[in-house]
């Protein structure tokens, strides 16, 4: 989970290890989900509030939009 301005590029460092943190020491490499904003306070809110939430809480919001658990990196590089 996180916040940045440019999905595409978080993916590949994400996908490269490039990024130290909690991705890297556990292996997630794949996008999920990903909701798009265009006001960063809204975008810091909103991550604030999914970080807050139980495990069943966000899977049931990855389930609305992907309800397969697809992986959307390929989706999101050109973005």
């Amino acid at each position: 989970m996180g916040v940045t301005n440019s999905l595409g590029r978080r993916v590949y460092e994400h996908e490269n290890g490039l990024i130290e943190g909690f991705t890297k020491k556990y292996n997630c490499h794949y996008l999920i989900f990903y909701e798009h904003f265009t006001d960063i306070n809204l975008a810091i809110k909103r991550e604030k509030e999914i970080k807050g939430w139980r495990r069943e809480k966000k899977d049931a919001l990855i389930a609305t939009t992907n309800p397969q658990i697809k992986f959307l990196n390929d989706k999101v590089k050109s973005l």
